[in-house]
């Protein structure tokens, strides 16, 4: 085994790096990080200064980040929103995980119909539906499983006219594997766990610097179940690669908690907000 993270693994956009910074660190602790803290971070990941400031101030920007100086010091705390995305993620990260186990059977289905020239809008659609956990079925019928609130993909896109929600379970006829094969890209899935796999699998927890070590296996797993539709395992093929990859996700960062935390509390300079 090695002690070392994948470089593969390191390819983190820095947004997503200080959003978990700020997840682990600060959020529900009413503080402040100093900027000179978060730039520090960044640059063991090989993220330059520059990089780091500009990021700071387009999350200000886009409602994210709020900023106050102390002094000669900018310290940078999380906005309602950003609280709202982080908790958010830490419930997909912690909670829902990747392997849906306790599935009830139960299926959301979304059907809908839109004017052939309304190729923008069926294409912004598609993409809403995928990014929600709905797979094609078949013409535009599309489907997910559990119960999917689907309201702000619709309304946001301004289609409630042209959609249609319903929620069912398939019939003994029905075969629930063949179904999945044909609505979800399981190659492209699993292909995606067996590249986490091959990356972390192998790897020791990186206790010489477990802060960004951290940062680096949650990141990456995020990206990774960000695109799961947590189909139901049951119906899955056999040996279903989330199951090792989350033993191992767990394994890593449990391992890398403690160290992480005693690390930031010499490193980082936060104050209260």
């Amino acid at each position: 085994m090695t002690s070392v993270a994948a470089p593969e693994a390191a390819a983190l956009r820095p947004q997503l790096v200080l959003l978990l910074l700020f997840g682990d660190h600060i959020l529900g602790r009413d503080r402040s990080l100093f900027s000179g803290s978060a730039i520090d971070v960044l640059g063991r990941l090989g993220v330059s200064e520059h990089a780091t400031r500009s990021t700071l101030a387009r999350m200000v920007n886009r409602g994210l980040l709020q900023r106050r100086r102390d002094g000669r010091r900018m310290y940078f705390g999380l906005t309602p929103r950003a609280v709202e995305i982080l908790r958010d993620g830490q419930r997909r990260i912690w909670q829902t995980g990747a392997v849906n186990d306790n599935w009830d059977g139960t299926w959301t289905l979304l059907c809908f119909s839109l004017p052939e020239a309304w190729q923008r809008e069926r294409h912004g659609l598609r993409s809403q539906l995928a990014w929600a956990g709905f797979g094609p079925l078949q013409g535009g019928l599309w489907i997910a499983p559990g119960h999917v609130e689907v309201r702000a993909v619709v309304s946001g896109l301004g289609l409630d006219a042209h959609v249609r929600v319903f929620r069912a379970q398939a019939d003994e006829v029905t075969d629930v594997r063949q179904l999945i094969g044909d609505a979800y890209d399981l190659d492209g899935l699993a292909a995606r766990y067996h590249a986490f796999l091959d990356r972390w699998e192998r790897v020791l927890p990186a206790l010489a610097d477990p802060l960004t070590s951290r940062l680096l296996v949650v990141g990456d797993w995020l990206r990774v179940i960000r695109r799961d539709p947590r189909l139901p395992v049951r119906h899955l093929p056999d040996d279903w690669p989330a199951v090792r990859a989350q033993a191992t996700f767990h394994r890593l960062a449990g391992a890398l908690e403690e160290p992480a935390r005693a690390q930031a509390a010499t490193l980082l300079d936060m104050r209260e907000l």
